[in-house]
């Protein structure tokens, strides 16, 4: 399975958070699933550590691509193509950090892995 971590998934992953399923936890961690995480999930992570919303990140800020690829997980760039439908996605929803991840799983055909059933009535598939 080809897996696309919402930020929030992310961190709890990476903190061992009980808010993540088992279920989901193990498809993360099973070796056939393919792990990617978004350059948006970079940005809104680093930025909201910044403003101090979320200290428990302090692992992975201060080299983020290094730490994600610690576990194995791949970087997702964010392209044109990914912008473009982000900002057109016809979906009442104005966090530009999760229509970018919606437009990156719907473009590259991955499973978002998120705790938000709104991501479905984009056409996401989503794991949780």
């Amino acid at each position: 399975m080809r897996l696309l971590l919402d930020t929030h998934a992310l961190i709890w992953f990476l903190a061992g958070d009980p808010k993540l399923s088992r279920r989901t936890r193990a498809q993360i961690e099973d070796e056939t699933s393919v792990v990617l995480v978004s350059a948006v999930s970079a940005i809104e992570v680093t930025m909201k550590h910044r403003l101090g919303k979320l200290p428990e990140a302090d692992e992975i800020v201060g080299d983020f691509e290094a730490s994600i690829l610690e576990f194995g997980f791949e970087g997702l760039p964010i392209s044109l193509r990914h912008a473009q439908l982000a900002g057109s996605l016809p979906i009442d929803h104005r966090d530009p950090f999760d229509r970018l991840l919606i437009a990156q799983s719907l473009i590259e055909g991955l499973t978002l892995v998120s705790n938000e059933r709104l991501f479905e009535a984009a056409g996401v598939s989503r794991l949780w």
